[in-house]
């Protein structure tokens, strides 16, 4: 976890990356899971959708990426010609290390005329041997974008494969067993308590819990009697600013809820986690201090060798450009 900082000392680190930002012409980027002092020095926060459209779009030198690995390959891969860093090169992600380049080529070499549908929460090689990335925010989408006769290979995620399989049907879609291990402790239990802690709140769940396709099976039945939504950190985002009046239990990493604070504003107590332990330490690993040193040093260049990028930009630019007819 990162080192303790006063008030004062974070300001000073804050006014210093915004004088670096001005002076280098950097563009930072950064996820909903950010800390807050780090959100509130980015020019963009969103979800990994949202991070991968604005790395696109932005025509800065110089691009700061604050969130886990794949994140920041996703942004050299989509902007070859410029300069991407990271503050923090040991941020990984436990659900894009639950797969290996070689460990799809098996799964590929099993299923030959399938298509390959990878999560964004994966490393660039398993990008490349894709055919469509995807997030939560637009699985739902791509998947029925496919045609129903071919086979699909869903990765690595398996409760949001389980969810999208639920939500469109498709029968002839493979699913590797990956999971966030934030996520994956989830359970209907969870929400049950937190429907009986929190009467009338509604509950905003990532697909990637453990527990989404389960809660909507258990509503769907009439076994569950609380109002749920599944969106993904983006789609939170969008549902708490149309409806700013309402209490809210949130089921992903707590890093949300200070984005989603701002949008409610003096109502922010109505605002809840549904479990306090949803703390992803490699978001948590990219701190304002780090933030400067990789501002003034600009450090650490994320590089994707070409021969993979040419490859994984094809099912990212596939993505976006399926994504932005719906946004």
């Amino acid at each position: 976890m990162p080192a303790i900082m006063s008030v004062d000392e974070i300001r000073e680190l804050q006014r210093r990356v915004r004088d670096l930002k001005k002076k280098k012409d950097a563009y930072i980027i950064a996820h909903n899971y950010q800390l807050p002092e780090i959100q509130d020095v980015a020019d963009y926060v969103g979800d990994s959708l949202g991070m991968a459209m604005e790395a696109k779009k932005t025509d800065h030198p110089l691009v700061v990426v604050c969130g886990v690995h794949f994140m920041a390959e996703t942004a050299a891969i989509l902007l070859p010609d410029r300069k991407v860093i990271t503050p923090e090169r040991y941020a990984g992600c436990s659900l894009a290390e639950s797969i290996t380049p070689e460990q799809l080529k098996e799964w590929k070499a099993q299923h030959p005329d399938a298509v390959v549908v990878s999560y964004v929460n994966t490393t660039a090689e398993v990008k490349a041997l894709s055919d469509y990335t995807v997030t939560s925010s637009n699985a739902v989408d791509i998947i029925r974008s496919i045609p129903e006769d071919r086979e699909i290979l869903f990765l690595p995620d398996m409760f949001l494969g389980m969810y999208v399989k639920e939500v469109t049907g498709r029968k002839n879609m493979h699913i590797w067993p990956g999971e966030c291990h934030v996520h994956a402790r989830v359970t209907p239990q969870d929400i049950s308590r937190a429907a009986v802690e929190h009467p009338g709140a509604t509950m905003l769940v990532h697909p990637e819990c453990g527990c989404s396709t389960n809660c909507l099976y258990l509503k769907a039945k009439g076994e569950l009697d609380v109002d749920i939504k599944v969106f993904s950190t983006g789609g939170m985002v969008r549902y708490v600013k149309e409806h700013p009046d309402r209490e809210y239990v949130v089921a992903t990493e707590v890093g949300i809820l200070y984005r989603l604070s701002k949008e409610i504003g003096d109502g922010s107590d109505r605002l809840k986690p549904l479990r306090e332990d949803m703390v992803c330490e490699y978001m948590k690993m990219i701190t304002v201090d780090k933030l400067v040193r990789s501002l003034e040093e600009e450090i650490y260049e994320v590089k994707v060798p070409p021969h993979v990028a040419e490859r994984a930009r094809v099912p990212i630019e596939r993505m976006l450009q399926l994504s932005s007819k719906g946004r």
